[in-house]
């Protein structure tokens, strides 16, 4: 399932990396690049002047004069609807949740095939996120380090419980619809008291609430 045309940014200080990635995209029929920048900068001076903001950027760490991290800051606080993709050759774990935290959606390696970034940038378009099972369990890691409390699960219904869940599972709106024998526009609505309940900015910020809160645990039974 692919997301009708779905506006890119690049943004990589690496010429031969950003022009070998924009000439393989440019063969996906369902994405288009409106903006290649060569640094934090360039990314923002791009956006600020942009008529029409891209949905997703591919967001290099290392870059000079302004780096992916802070760049990401910038891009979240001026452009909160754009999802970013973290890309990097560092796919370590403190990397990953500093880029997590700042608002990164997805996170994908340099060494990455095409498929699976062309696979990414479609999962996030579509969901709102995209973690694999190695982020998946970096996330869990890092949520058991840091001994935070658990709620009281009464402050959630079970069923949005449920449509949490799924959403962790990284289902789409018409499947938790299909799953749980409800509408489209109902999943929307717990989603959005969701949001509201667990003070979440995004989707990707309800999946670390649930596992923070262990709300949702890889491989439980709903």
């Amino acid at each position: 399932m692919k997301k009708d045309i779905i506006k890119l940014a690049i943004a990589d200080d690496e010429t031969l990396f950003r022009q070998g990635i924009t000439f393989i995209l440019d063969k996906e029929n369902n994405i288009e690049i409106c903006i290649q920048a060569e640094n934090g900068n360039d990314l923002v001076k791009q956006l600020n002047l942009s008529k029409e903001l891209p949905e997703v950027i591919l967001m290099d760490l290392k870059m000079p004069d302004l780096n992916g991290v802070e760049t990401t800051k910038i891009v979240k606080k001026k452009f909160p609807e754009i999802k970013i993709i973290a890309l990097t050759s560092y796919y370590s774990k403190p990397f990953i949740i500093n880029m997590i935290q700042q608002g990164a959606v997805a996170y994908l390696a340099k060494n990455a095939t095409p498929t699976e970034v062309i696979n990414t940038i479609n999962q996030v378009a579509i969901k709102g996120f995209y973690y694999d099972d190695n982020v998946m369990s970096i996330l869990e890691e890092a949520s058991l380090k840091s001994k935070k409390q658990t709620r009281d699960s009464e402050y959630l219904t079970s069923r949005e419980r449920e449509v949490l869940k799924l959403i962790c599972e990284q289902k789409t709106t018409t499947e938790i619809a299909e799953q749980l024998f409800i509408s489209p526009r109902t999943v929307e609505g717990h989603r959005n008291n969701l949001l509201v309940k667990t003070g979440s900015k995004n989707i990707a910020g309800l999946v670390i609430h649930a596992i923070e809160n262990q709300i949702f645990v890889r491989n439980a039974e709903l």
